[in-house]
């Protein structure tokens, strides 16, 4: 059995992928690298795979799909992991080599020591194009270091400060007892895969370490702000997925559940903002009926949400609701990296 499956979800990437798949190739025999050609059709994503394949069996595997999207392509790679552990890192991004050989000597010390944990969790950096002095995503005023610890020991999330894709390396059985499959077509998704484990994670490794690489500033890129607003459909989707994962009020312990709570907020308050931002009648229906899912499905849960500094920032009318709006938006332009 592999250490850890690390997949790569490929659309059309034959421009970026190869810095990917190298980055991670340093870590040798004991781990695997799904590369899931998804489809593509415009360049030679499909035979790139092959090609790493070729030149490291036993490391390197293509799995190629009917186009599924963002999300089937990590439940291919799920589907097809043989690591105790698992990590979806994107075509564009990549890892810092020499970090992640910490990170597996880590994770390797833990399996032997018969204490394998549910979430390992590292830093990112938001490689913004064009920005010399990139931003990076620190967890240290919320976990303790270098040790095994539960939610109880959680200490305080700052604003802005939230557990994403790129920051998590999942215990692969854990992923699938959770029922994790994440929605086909859709984009955004990533926040489900870290968002619905979350119940099932009883022990938690931090590291302080940079270890992956956001790439972030194409103007084609999913989190692009006016893509984003393209696809407003695809994130309430992903929003009111969320929000049927899991019984949020059942959730235990309450330092789990507040969280939670608060990255449902932040998903629901950039759903709200990339409707005002709009502009349209057309989204802001759909804005209105967003909230309205909330209230007929949980009406504790809508009245927490909406009475909420962020809840009221996008739905008060005139000048206080404007600037409330402009704050609740500088706030998602964080979780994104749009800043």
């Amino acid at each position: 059995m592999k250490l850890v499956s690390f997949a790569i979800p490929c659309y059309n990437s034959a421009a970026y992928m190869r810095r990917c798949i190298e980055s991670i190739l340093p870590g040798g025999d004991e781990l695997e690298i799904i590369i899931v050609d998804d489809g593509s059709g415009k360049d030679n994503t499909l035979e790139i795979a092959e090609e790493y394949e070729a030149k490291y069996p036993g490391i390197c595997r293509a799995v190629h799909q009917e186009n599924g999207g963002h999300g089937e392509a990590v439940n291919a790679g799920l589907r097809n992991a043989k690591g105790l552990f698992f990590k979806v890192v994107d075509s564009d991004d990549w890892l810092d080599s020499a970090v992640l050989l910490r990170v597996l000597d880590k994770l390797r010390e833990q399996v032997l020591a018969g204490t394998p944990v549910d979430m390992f969790v590292a830093n990112f950096v938001y490689d913004k194009v064009g920005q010399e002095r990139k931003k990076v995503m620190r967890y240290k005023t919320a976990f303790p270091e270098d040790r095994i610890f539960g939610w109880k020991e959680v200490k305080h999330f700052l604003l802005g400060q939230y557990i994403l894709m790129h920051s998590v390396i999942y215990r692969t059985e854990m992923l699938r007892d959770c029922g994790l499959e994440l929605p086909k077509h859709t984009f955004y998704v990533d926040n489900i895969f870290v968002y619905q484990p979350l119940p099932f994670v009883k022990n938690i490794y931090y590291m302080d370490e940079n270890l992956y690489h956001y790439f972030i500033g194409r103007e084609d890129q999913s989190v692009n702000e006016q893509v984003m607003i393209g696809r407003i459909d695809q994130q309430i989707r992903v929003n009111q997925f969320m929000a049927d994962c899991c019984n949020l009020a059942a959730v235990q312990p309450p330092k789990l559940r507040n969280y939670m709570f608060h990255y449902l907020e932040i998903i629901t308050t950039i759903s709200s903002v990339l409707a005002i931002r709009s502009g349209t009648e057309e989204n802001m229906e759909k804005k209105r009926k967003l909230w309205e899912y909330f209230r007929k499905k949980d009406l504790k849960l809508w009245w927490r949400l909406r009475m909420g500094f962020l809840g009221q920032g996008v739905n008060l009318p005139g000048k206080v609701g404007n600037r409330l709006t402009i704050m609740a938006y500088k706030l998602s332009q964080k979780f994104y990296g749009f800043n």
